[in-house]
């Protein structure tokens, strides 16, 4: 019985070099992988009775039952390469074999837990866990604040947009890049059978996206059809997608309107240089603080830049408002609380910043969650945009 050229269509030389690496991996990947092994050293009933195993553990997963029609037609020495049953559908195949190459790079290329992403530089107090989504990887990491700082929880494989990244209209089929928060849940009786066993919309368009003027909506984390176990790395309208029981694993990790999901085009691991430019923006936000609190109103305004706008105006009228409204201030005092930092993807000098603002003065007193956009000009944090988050 020959071996069928699965592996060498695949990633043989990955998994001649670095097989080792599956065998402390627990989940179905893991397993899956173990499978190609098998295959590749030609033990084809060991194969197939692993890959019978997942198959029947989960009857939907497509790319488990093509491995094990693959190893039944290879029986028969009637098979010729990954998926090249007779009339297979070509595009559901390719789609498959790209959910293979991408399962096995998972697992195989392990990122080391310890390291922290570069995009969050700060959680609140409030935000028990962030998400970072890797699209080039197709995962989604799951991190957990500890005093502030991410500690690797898991990692979920995810499908992405069918075009990939960077959303810029509606219905273009991508994945937008950029800092966005879970903004509500919406359960599996709520939904269409599409979205599996469940719905988190997320913050697309946020701020940055407005001011690109980039449209849509709609852009959830979302789970499979109950026909489905997994879908291939690209094949939704834009939305982040998980296999139904990895989402209702990654349920627990989620707050409405709190927790940051960050989607990137490549995971940035922290260095130094971060530990530095957090510390400089920390500093400086204090400052325009304290500058706030002066009443100050020319040392406040050096904090914004000339391209700044919020929602409803540009930088001129903002500082209009801003001289007219404090030349009837006596005092005022600004207090911030519960500071977030998350660096924006693609945009390397461009930090989100949300905190806590209790403000008072001699005839207005309130309390809001504010968002603020900083970005580094001339090696000077500035900020072009804030609003209520």
């Amino acid at each position: 019985m020959s071996r069928p050229t699965l592996i060498s269509s695949l990633l043989c030389g990955l998994l001649i070099t670095t097989a080792h690496a599956a065998s402390d991996s627990p989940g179905i990947e893991a397993q899956l992988v173990k499978s190609l092994q098998a295959i590749n050293d030609n033990r084809l009933d060991i194969a197939l009775s692993m890959v019978d195993g997942l198959v029947h553990a989960n009857p939907n997963f497509k790319l488990a039952q093509l491995v094990k029609g693959d190893l039944l037609m290879a029986r028969a020495g009637a098979i010729e390469n990954f998926g090249s049953a007779p009339n297979a559908p070509h595009g559901e195949i390719e789609g498959l074999r790209d959910e293979a190459r991408v399962r096995l790079q998972r697992v195989l290329s392990q990122t080391d837990p310890k390291l922290a992403p570069r995009f969050l530089w700060q959680m609140d107090t409030e935000q028990k866990y962030a998400l970072v989504v890797d699209t080039s990887r197709a995962t989604l990491y799951v991190y957990e604040n500890v005093n502030g700082e991410p500690r690797y929880v898991t990692d979920f494989y995810i499908t992405i947009g069918k075009l990939g990244t960077e959303k810029v209209a509606e219905g273009d089929q991508r994945t937008p890049i950029g800092v966005y928060f879970i903004k509500t849940e919406l359960p599996r009786d709520k939904l269409a059978d599409l979205y599996g066993s469940g719905a988190y919309p997320l913050s697309y368009p946020n701020e940055w996206d407005r001011k690109n003027k980039r449209t849509g909506s709609g852009i959830w984390l979302h789970g499979t059809p109950s026909n489905t176990y997994s879908r291939p790395p690209r094949a939704s309208n834009g939305c982040v997608v998980l296999a139904n029981e990895d989402l209702d694993k990654l349920a627990p990790y989620l707050q409405a309107g709190i927790t940051p999901v960050i989607i990137t085009n490549r995971m940035i691991w922290s260095d130094e240089q971060d530990q530095g430019g957090r510390t400089d923006l920390l500093q400086t936000v204090e400052q325009w603080r304290k500058d706030w609190s002066s009443l100050d109103t020319d040392a406040y305004l050096r904090h914004y830049a000339p391209t700044f706008s919020n929602d409803s105006m540009d930088y001129p009228a903002w500082a209009r408002q801003k001289k007219l409204v404090n030349s009837a201030k006596s005092w005022v005092k600004v207090g911030i609380s519960n500071i977030s930092l998350f660096t924006y993807p693609e945009q390397p000098d461009m930090v989100v910043v949300n905190f806590e603002q209790a403000y008072s003065s001699n005839n207005l007193s309130n309390r809001m969650k504010k968002r603020q956009y900083w970005m580094k000009q001339n090696n000077l944090w500035k900020i072009i945009y804030e609003g209520a988050a």
